[in-house]
């Protein structure tokens, strides 16, 4: 039998998702607590993988097993074994065709900034922070340029293992809550740290350094070099991942809901 699983987890005292040598990460909190329930080893495979100090509100992922289990062992059963960093929201039986990666054909991420001169409290390892006031009006001229297929090796990572750097953008969107500035994206897939360095080069467009238009060189450009630094983990959320309603996943109809880690 294949299930499903949507997860959440605060990855600020994580390694990340990926299993390690000496443990720590979401996998191997998952994995164990799910072999408890089995009564044999489970194996997790996420929709998409997140770094440490990334956080998610909705990661899916999916494991096989022969163990005969009502749906609630793997919710409230595998909670009681799982850190409190780390829940799983709910569980659904699915096809063996389904696969959390490659059956999903969108990830949404979002970023929470929060901008004001006074560095974060409450939002401590929940939000990044830029103590200078930022234009988010610029910022969504600049974001508007991502929309589309494009070529984002000016946002990817040295050590990104992804097959091609073309990706495409369906929604980019800046926007104010407050003192709070939250940025969403979905695309197919990302680049690994491409939502940070989206940010970090969206912030020189909110800081008046460069112009929209800047954005729109930089992919020309295709070089990370040129770009902004890599912004702080803390403030990015994985918030959902899109699926065929084939499927039948209870997954959010509209993953940029206020809910999903705005106050």
């Amino acid at each position: 039998m294949r299930i499903a699983l949507g997860v959440e987890y605060d990855g600020g005292a994580l390694r990340g998702w990926q299993t390690q040598p000496g443990g720590g990460t979401v996998q191997d909190a998952l994995e164990a607590a799910l072999s408890r329930i089995a009564g044999a080893p489970i194996a997790v495979v996420c929709a998409g993988r997140t770094d440490a100090g990334v956080h998610a509100a909705g990661q899916v992922v999916h494991f096989d097993t022969q163990a005969a289990r009502p749906l609630t062992a793997w919710v409230r059963g595998a909670n009681s074994f799982l850190p409190p960093a780390v829940a799983v929201r709910w569980a659904q039986p699915v096809g063996d065709a389904f696969h959390a990666r490659f059956s999903a054909y969108g990830r949404c991420y979002r970023y929470l900034l929060l901008n004001r001169p006074q560095r974060p409290g409450v939002w401590h390892g929940r939000a990044g922070w830029h103590h200078r006031p930022l234009d988010e009006a610029q910022m969504q001229r600049a974001a508007d340029l991502l929309l589309g297929e494009h070529d984002f090796s000016a946002f990817r990572a040295a050590d990104c293992q992804a097959k091609t750097p073309v990706k495409t953008m369906r929604h980019a969107e800046v926007r104010r809550v407050g003192e709070m500035l939250v940025f969403d994206f979905e695309a197919g897939a990302f680049l690994h740290h491409m939502v940070r360095n989206l940010v970090g080069s969206l912030v020189y467009v909110g800081q008046g350094k460069h112009p929209p238009e800047w954005i729109g060189e930089l992919l020309a450009a295709r070089d990370r070099t040129l770009a902004a630094p890599t912004f702080a983990a803390a403030g990015l959320y994985l918030v959902g991942v899109r699926y065929e309603k084939c499927w039948g996943l209870p997954v959010a109809e509209n993953p940029f809901l206020p809910g999903y880690a705005i106050p």
